[in-house]
């Protein structure tokens, strides 16, 4: 076994050791002590959150998450490393066994994830996140899927299992030139749009059975004229989309806030950064106007389940 170059990284006492590498991401694993987190701030509605991983192999440019990397050259080195906490579905279940006896009759809220994608590449080796979907089946929590990834439809079998669920597809792009630029290593608009649809039909009606569908172009990324219409028209699959701009640092460098990278990147496309807040304005409302029948919403109100 290799020695992990992150030598700031421990467990204890024990510094992590590389496991293997997985395409261009060095591959950690370390028992968690816990799975279900208080939820707070932006998602505080919930219950829980629920990380399979620690890092995410998407790396991309914009997200807030890498402020929570182990250290500071992890941070740094966002999108090449992950974490499989390899006791998950075991400690998930003993969680979910104690909130049974203390809350009988109530069913958990939990958002799954908050700071790393359950469907990031290694999952396609791992399965730990259709582990934990198999642990929860029995308990029936209201559950929040929050990715960017098409491999979430390898799991419809189980998903169509729960009662209350919602799919968050992440697309913040309607133009495949913006998405390569601010997260080359995350799939296709096509492929995501395609994944939702897929999902979307494949849940037949059942009496007392609730399941929704959002698409959050979240951080709204500048998307293309000669793209946007089509974009748009292909929101309708869902019953919500849901927009917010940056994360905003106010100068500090220790929260979850955007990245550099990506606050270089928005020079690039400055026909839409040097009037931010009017693109945001008419994009806005031309998902209003295009989008009757889907409900459109902003920020932290769009992440809840209802």
């Amino acid at each position: 076994m290799v020695k992990s170059q992150y030598e700031g990284y421990s467990a204890g006492k024990k510094s992590i050791l590389l496991r293997e590498n997985f395409g261009t991401a060095k591959v950690y694993a370390q028992n968690a002590q816990s799975l279900l987190n208080k939820a707070t701030g932006f998602i505080s509605a919930y219950d829980f959150t629920l990380n399979p991983y620690r890092g995410c192999q998407y790396g991309c440019s914009y997200c807030y998450a890498a402020a929570f990397s182990p250290n500071s050259q992890m941070r740094q080195d966002w999108g090449n490393w992950v974490i499989i906490k390899k006791n998950a579905a075991e400690i998930l279940n003993k969680e979910l066994q104690s909130w049974s006896k203390k809350n009988p009759g109530r069913s958990p809220t939990i958002y799954m994830s908050s700071v790393t994608d359950p469907y990031q590449p290694i999952e396609s080796k791992e399965h730990l996140t259709r582990h934990l979907l198999e642990v929860m089946v029995p308990y029936q929590p209201t559950l929040v899927i929050q990715t960017r990834s098409p491999m979430i439809t390898r799991d419809v079998d189980i998903l169509q299992q729960f009662q209350r669920l919602r799919v968050n597809m992440s697309i913040p792009t309607g133009s495949e030139k913006v998405r390569k630029d601010f997260e080359p290593k995350s799939p296709s608009i096509p492929a995501r749009l395609k994944a939702i649809e897929k999902l979307r039909y494949s849940f037949p009606y059942r009496e007392n059975c609730e399941v929704r569908f959002s698409i959050t172009v979240t951080p709204l990324l500048p998307t293309l004229p000669e793209d946007e219409a089509n974009f748009i028209n292909k929101l309708e699959v869902v019953d919500r989309v849901v927009i917010q701009d940056f994360h905003a640092s106010n100068g500090r460098s220790l929260i979850a806030s955007t990245r550099e990278e990506a606050l270089a990147l928005k020079q690039k496309y400055d026909w839409w950064y040097n009037s931010e807040q009017q693109s945001y304005r008419k994009f806005k409302n031309k998902l209003i106007a295009m989008l009757p029948d889907v409900e459109i919403m902003e920020g932290k109100e769009g992440f809840g389940y209802e």
